[in-house]
């Protein structure tokens, strides 16, 4: 789905089923880390909009990559700045968080463990 302005997205039961469906895909949730204690995807990558501009470039640009955060607008800046930059897949997960919730989607919620939220090799 592409709204106005050409910026992919999907809806949550589409990235919940990519993240499902063995292609690798990485979420990348740029919301700030109170945020993704309070709740979060399981495996998510935490890349803070707030310093996103300078770690941007650590995302691998061989992967799908799902971008999200609360409500939709975070990641629509996010995903345009990586499209603009070259990265090839790159999706806006519309709705964010809530819309996941809403879904009734798994979350994960409470203290964030040791290695959670770090973008891994898996």
């Amino acid at each position: 789905m592409r709204p106005p302005g050409g910026i992919p997205s999907i809806d949550v039961t589409e990235a919940h089923r990519r993240l499902a469906d063995g292609t690798n895909a990485i979420v990348v949730d740029v919301r700030e880390p109170g945020e993704f204690a309070a709740v979060r995807v399981a495996g998510a990558a935490l890349f803070p909009i707030s310093t996103f501009a300078l770690r941007f470039g650590d995302l691998p640009r061989d992967r799908p990559l799902l971008v999200m955060c609360a409500a939709g607008s975070r990641s629509l800046a996010a995903t345009a700045h990586l499209i603009r930059n070259g990265w090839p897949d790159v999706v806006n997960v519309a709705g964010g968080i809530e819309a996941w919730q809403r879904a009734g989607l798994p979350v994960r919620t409470g203290p964030v463990a040791a290695g959670e939220g770090i973008l891994g090799d898996d």
